[in-house]
């Protein structure tokens, strides 16, 4: 029975998330939450005009009622998900790391609130979403230390020590890392199916991670995050009948990092979030070149507006992203299984 808890959350993420379009995304449409296309992107984009946003609400209700069911499901089934969840640092990085995306959809839900309900385009402003992230992030961390996450993996080199000597330079790191990957896949979320594409193949990716590494809660997690992913492509998938905005996007930017983190195994975050990470690198080495040159490297960034003006289809642009993310996620993967 074990063996198909992960299975059974994911079913229930999906069903969760998919049915709940039915009311959730007219309801949207009712209270005019439309999305509101900014003219830095691509001009065919303004076709999208009105398209109802925050349908990100879904994937979180998605995740957290699949997680419920998976852990009355081990419960009652007296899988090693129940023993696992009697104590130690496993609850710990799970519930920590639930929380810590449940804050960072909070976060993208004001900064989507601000620009349908208040009109205001931008939202936060940048210095407030940077200072609400990074208290978000050093609390995750913070209940990380405390709970006792004392050591990190590294390939080829095994456990390290991360809370004395030169193993304390972990935290500040994993600070920006974390920082950084919430808003990377932010900025993933651009086009029809694109964000949600990846995060289901990164999800899967930590399926067996996290299979492999013995954390049942975190495969759990990892089940309930593709579960909802797929729902939401149902109604996401071009032409989108509703977009995830910054409410789902940075919830699965914190799913994400707690994915990573509560396998014990964040470098290989590196690897998995590879699309990720292209997407925000390319935005940070536009602007620098744009700053320094006065020219620009990509036709437009993130990235993927580079390729779209360059004559790709959404559609095609989701495939060979999503290709990308397997070929990280599966290198990822092998790096555990082999021992690497």
């Amino acid at each position: 029975m074990s063996s198909f808890i992960p299975v059974i959350t994911a079913l229930v993420a999906f069903a969760v998330t998919a049915v709940m379009g039915i009311p959730f995304i007219p309801y949207l449409r009712k209270l005019k939450f439309g999305q509101t296309i900014l003219d830095d992107g691509p001009s065919w984009h303004k076709s999208k005009q009105g398209t109802p946003t925050m349908g990100g609400i879904m994937i979180v209700a998605g995740v957290i009622a699949a997680l419920v069911i998976g852990i009355i499901t081990g419960f009652l089934s007296d899988a090693p998900l129940a023993n696992e969840l009697q104590g130690g640092l496993k609850p710990i990085t799970l519930i920590a790391g639930l929380v810590f995306a449940l804050m960072c959809g909070a976060i993208g839900f004001i900064d989507d609130y601000i620009k349908v309900v208040k009109k205001r385009n931008l939202g936060l402003t940048a210095k407030q979403k940077t200072v609400l992230q990074l208290l978000a992030t050093l609390a995750y961390l913070i209940t990380l230390a405390v709970g006792g996450m004392h050591t990190t993996w590294i390939p080829f080199v095994g456990d390290v020590n991360i809370i004395s000597g030169f193993g304390l330079i972990f935290w500040p790191i994993s600070l920006i890392f974390i920082y950084y990957m919430v808003n990377a896949v932010n900025l993933t979320d651009d086009i029809d199916g694109l964000a949600s594409s990846i995060t289901l193949v990164v999800c899967c990716a930590y399926m067996l991670i996290a299979s492999r590494s013995g954390m049942a809660g975190i495969n759990c997690l990892a089940a309930a995050g593709a579960g909802s992913c797929v729902g939401f492509i149902f109604w996401n998938a071009k032409p989108a009948k509703v977009f995830m905005g910054d409410t789902g996007s940075m919830f699965l930017g914190g799913l994400v990092v707690a994915l990573a983190y509560g396998c014990g195994k964040p470098i290989l975050l590196i690897l998995a979030g590879i699309v990720y990470i292209l997407e925000a690198l390319s935005v940070v080495l536009q602007v620098a070149s744009f700053k320094l040159t006065g020219k620009r490297i990509f036709k437009m960034s993130p990235i993927h507006h580079h390729f779209e003006m360059s004559g790709w289809s959404e559609d095609k642009i989701c495939l060979v992203f999503s290709v990308v993310a397997f070929v990280g996620c599966f290198v990822a993967a092998l790096a555990v299984y082999l021992g690497w």
